[in-house]
């Protein structure tokens, strides 16, 4: 069953209104893989659903804004979303483009068709009607019961304050804009952050000839990403059925340091919280190694300590330390920016994250629903979808319900008029 949406002509009829459309289901703000999830389900259970999105295209992150290189770092099974499975004949870990085909044999299963070049300005609920009122930088409005923020925690480019970074005269890019080692030929560069993106920009560096050197400022954990064959999310989560959460830290740190070593030793300091715990409270996640490490092991791949100020030419650091740059890769992730559109609603944090933590962050008052912000990946938007979907749908089927009676009655009123 297909998901609702707005053809042309209705956005036509409704730009000669002052009255927003009224959509009859959820409005989603959203392509993402966290979008498509919640309008597949609510498509399951018969619920019409409008999805806006700011970009020309769904998984506009994953299409425009990662690295050539890209695979998933978890295996397929762990990477599906609600309703539909990973073809068979695809790899234990996908590439960037057989997940992205995957999203889009997804909205043409279920017939989901955003409205595409929408950027949501201010989404807002209007008390008086009791409806949720969005409005587009495009001059779109519509309105709604029912609004699901659906952008994320990745939805923007985190960069960090660097001392003297605009001073830098080289190239700065954000992983964001980084698509391939190649256009680094050659070259000395500085990659600030030591996470997935990190380590895996470095590698990649590596394997094209340029000379990486990455800042590491904070504790990091390190895993090999697969434990005697299988996979170490898995083992993760097949142990968590059988101990506490603290002995299955214990068990994947052990197994770390017989496959991979002592990483202290290489400048790589593992925080003292465990990886599964670390991860349930702050929503770091524990770097799976592809083989950066080896790399580290051999020099080719330099550990910094923290950057002090970046200079004309390279940058100083704080052991004292002082080298020369042509290019500057920030791997520092991305951020939410909900708090930017989303007006009057205290549901989230200054950081653009639920104040209720998972697994209860997906409600909030009014009709309003989170989705692919559990710092839980794709299992984690998969369980808030079903939640979100199963919601709507018991209100949607009483309101029409309610509107029917509405009609009947009406109908009798009118037969019995002498």
């Amino acid at each position: 069953m297909g998901s609702g949406s707005c053809g042309d002509q209705e956005l036509e009829d409704e730009r000669r209104t002052d009255e927003p459309m009224l959509v009859n289901g959820p409005i989603i703000v959203g392509a993402g893989p966290s979008g498509l999830a919640v309008s597949a389900c609510l498509s399951e259970r018969g619920v019409p659903s409008l999805i806006l999105e700011r970009s020309d295209c769904i998984a506009s992150l994953w299409q425009n804004k990662t690295y050539d290189r890209l695979k998933l770092h978890l295996p397929k099974q762990f990477c599906e979303l609600p309703l539909l499975r990973f073809p068979q004949n695809f790899p234990k870990y996908p590439t960037k483009h057989q997940f992205v085909s995957y999203l889009e044999s997804y909205a043409s299963h279920f017939e989901i068709r955003p409205i595409f070049n929408q950027t949501v300005q201010r989404a807002e609920f209007d008390e008086s009607r009791g409806l949720w009122r969005v409005r587009t930088r495009e001059g779109l409005e519509c309105s709604s019961r029912w609004l699901v923020v659906a952008t994320g925690e990745n939805a923007e480019p985190a960069t960090p304050d660097v001392a003297g970074l605009e001073r830098f005269q080289g190239r700065v890019v954000h992983t964001s804009g980084y698509k391939s080692g190649s256009e680094f030929r050659g070259q000395r560069v500085l990659v600030v952050g030591c996470g997935n993106s990190g380590m895996e920009v470095s590698l990649d560096l590596c394997r094209h000839n340029a000379t990486p050197h990455m800042v590491v400022r904070n504790t990091v954990h390190v895993l090999p990403r697969e434990m005697l064959g299988f996979s170490t999310f898995g083992v993760a989560m097949a142990l968590l059925k059988w101990f506490p959460l603290r002995l299955v830290d214990k068990i994947l740190l052990l197994i770390a340091y017989v496959t991979l070593g002592n990483t202290d030793q290489l400048g790589l300091r593992r925080p003292k919280t465990g990886p599964l715990e670390l991860k349930n409270v702050t929503g770091k996640t524990p770097v799976l190694d592809v083989g950066a490490l080896s790399q580290i092991k051999s020099g080719k791949i330099k550990v910094m300590e923290e950057v002090k100020k970046i200079t004309k030419n390279g940058a100083k650091f704080l052991d004292g330390q002082e080298e020369k740059f042509d290019s500057i890769i920030l791997a520092t992730g991305y951020k939410s920016n909900v708090t930017s559109w989303l007006k009057g609603v205290d549901f989230f944090s200054k950081e653009g994250m639920p104040k209720t933590p998972f697994p209860n962050g997906w409600k909030g008052r009014d009709g309003l629903y989170t989705v692919g912000f559990t710092r839980r990946g794709i299992l984690g938007t998969g369980c808030d979808a079903i939640k979100i979907a199963g919601d709507i749908a018991d209100q949607w089927r009483s309101s029409i319900e309610e509107s029917n009676q509405d009609l009947h009655n009406c109908h009798i009123i009118h037969l019995q008029k002498p």
